[in-house]
């Protein structure tokens, strides 16, 4: 063995994959409902994306960022088309780079006002990475362990509850982050009526709302963006996950005025937007926006069978979707493996199903079978 032993690896060697399915290295076929954690929108294969990596590939991968990157600009205006508002845009290679960059934005955005705002709430339950700035915004102490101290500069306040957001506001605070649906949390959605007044606090005070779309952007939700469901308009968006189909990639998109914060030299990516992952990225942007009507349609049907079952509290939207069976969910995805259904347990005890946005009620009914054997 050569790998360090961070991951808790199921007994399970996945060689190929196409559509919604995944293959393992004895030929057994898996119906795929986590798509590499949200990360395989198009699920795998796609014929549209496997050409276009390949033709760039061919072309040229990669090129540093001290040059002119037309795919990046192409990319770029497929996302902000998409933003309820004029913005910008910065590329770099996951989701914890893209929260670690919009915190960047928003402490580099008071400070150029000569205002000491660097504080910034989360919310429990929330997760936004694993490297020192997201693992700090990052409101659950498990993650936490063994690596303290946190960095300071974030305030934690609870889910759906505007008066406990009241409570930790400083005159130091610059920015409320958190994400419409708590994914890697239990699948905690946001109450509608919560959003409206953060946001409603947020204009009040002057105060910067950032959302990460990490796991709920680019059509998994049945919206481009999550946050469209809710009718927000944040100041920043973070994405990575889905955008790129299974290539990395992660972009931050910003209204235009804070995008003046980063000016040169002040952050930066060596391989963040390269040519490879922007055409990715365009084919996967381009497909997931006609998808879109599908995702909800499927979303819907798959969420009503999930209640149908009366194994417990459905939660989520979209291809987003959690089922809360109260008890440890473990062996339930061991089980589900060992049937040929690829899910995951988060929070302890909700199973996640995160399907390649593709799925169809076929597959959907496939899955239910397997979970009522189990549960």
């Amino acid at each position: 063995m050569y790998l360090i032993e961070n991951y808790a690896r199921l007994p399970v060697r996945f060689v190929r994959g196409e559509g919604v399915y995944l293959y393992d290295d004895k030929g057994k076929r898996y119906l795929d409902f986590l798509s590499g954690i949200a990360v395989c929108s198009l699920g795998h294969g796609d014929c549209d994306l496997v050409e276009a990596i390949c033709k760039q590939a061919k072309k040229l991968i990669h090129v540093s960022n001290l040059f002119e990157n037309p795919w990046q600009e192409d990319l770029a205006g497929e996302l902000v088309r998409e933003f309820w508002t004029r913005g910008r845009v910065f590329f770099c290679n996951s989701g914890t780079e893209a929260n670690e960059t919009a915190i960047k934005i928003a402490r580099k955005f008071w400070r150029d006002r000569g205002e000491d705002r660097y504080r910034i709430i989360t919310f429990r339950n929330g997760f936004h990475g694993r490297t020192y700035g997201s693992l700090s915004a990052t409101a659950q102490e498990r993650f936490h362990e063994g690596f303290q101290p946190m960095l300071d500069g974030f305030d934690y306040a609870d889910l759906n509850d505007i008066g406990s957001v009241e409570r930790v506001l400083t005159d130091k605070t610059g920015a409320v982050m958190l994400e419409v649906i708590q994914g890697e949390g239990g699948v905690n959605e946001c109450d509608p009526g919560f959003l409206k007044d953060l946001q409603n606090l947020c204009r009040e005070r002057g105060i910067l709302l950032i959302v990460d779309e990490v796991q709920t952007g680019i059509g998994r939700t049945g919206y481009f963006y999550g946050y469209q469901g809710y009718g927000i308009e944040p100041d920043m968006i973070t994405l990575a996950k889905g955008l790129g189909g299974g290539v990395p990639i992660g972009a931050v998109v910003v209204r235009e005025d804070l995008a003046k914060a980063l000016t040169p030299g002040t952050h930066g990516s060596t391989f963040g937007g390269n040519p490879l992952a922007c055409t990715a990225s365009l084919t996967v942007v381009r497909k997931v926006r006609k998808l879109l009507p599908h995702v909800r349609e499927v979303g819907e049907y798959f969420r009503k069978k999930l209640e149908e079952l009366g194994a417990g509290k459905v939660k989520g939207k979209g291809l987003l979707l959690g089922l809360d069976i109260g008890e440890d969910c473990r062996e339930v995805v061991l089980k589900a493996l060992e049937r040929g259904l690829v899910i995951n347990c988060t929070a302890g005890k909700v199973l996640r199903f995160l399907p390649p946005l593709i799925v169809e009620k076929e597959h959907i009914d496939q899955a239910i079978e397997i979970l009522k054997g189990i549960l």
